[in-house]
């Protein structure tokens, strides 16, 4: 089972508390721990979540470094991530493509938390930063055709940022938005979407069991 999650109204969820919206996205990050411990739990071999979007950059520069810096804190929680058998994997623009953002510091965090956990045999949990599916069908393309190559859906789904990703069968949307936004577009082709009007922040258990009923 391959769980895709859209992490929206961390904002709302602080406003609607009279706090900033830093505060939201600090708990949004909580509550993304607290998501892959119950996750673990269920019948789900592949959990993909949204991070940070190639859109997020023009986001007010505070709040950029301070999701920034809840990304390198969330790579680096590998006692947690070993503990539970969770092993981590990334997606986004890669590292050396000349239009890349991602720091040094934070391509650095997502490099040891796919080595350390790499022996891991449980859940893979791939964290979605700097992406965007238009880019990386854009990209596909590219690389299709570089190795001189028809350009096919196999052929497409060959050169994808991680090919070995299954399929999505679930695409969660939380805080009310009825959109899927630039995420996994060609790997969420014929999944089931779960929109649910909780904000991230209290996306909990039964949240995603009510997701998951959709395919099960």
């Amino acid at each position: 089972m391959h769980v895709a999650c859209i992490m929206d109204g961390n904002g709302r969820w602080a406003g609607r508390r009279g706090l900033p919206r830093t505060d939201g996205h600090t708990e949004g990050e909580e509550n993304l721990a607290r998501l892959v411990r119950v996750a673990v739990t269920r019948d789900i071999g592949w959990l993909t979540v949204f991070g940070f979007s190639t859109e997020n950059w023009v986001r007010p520069r505070a709040e950029v470094r301070h999701i920034l810096g809840l990304h390198h804190r969330l790579f680096g929680r590998l006692d947690e991530l070993n503990e539970l058998n969770v092993r981590v994997q990334w997606i986004g623009r890669p590292f050396d493509d000349p239009q890349a953002r991602t720091p040094k510091y934070i391509q650095r965090a997502i490099r040891r938390a796919i080595a350390d956990t790499a022996q891991n045999t449980g859940m893979l949990l791939t964290v979605a930063f700097d992406y965007g599916a238009r880019q990386e069908l854009i990209d596909a393309v590219r690389r299709v055709r570089g190795d001189g190559l028809d350009v096919t859906p196999a052929a497409i789904a060959e050169h994808l940022y991680l090919p070995e990703l299954p399929p999505v069968d679930v695409l969660v949307r939380t805080s009310g938005e009825l959109r899927v936004s630039n995420f996994l577009l060609w790997q969420s082709a014929g999944a089931a979407i779960h929109f649910t009007d909780t904000t991230w922040p209290d996306f909990d258990g039964a949240e995603l069991d009510a997701a998951l009923a959709l395919v099960t």
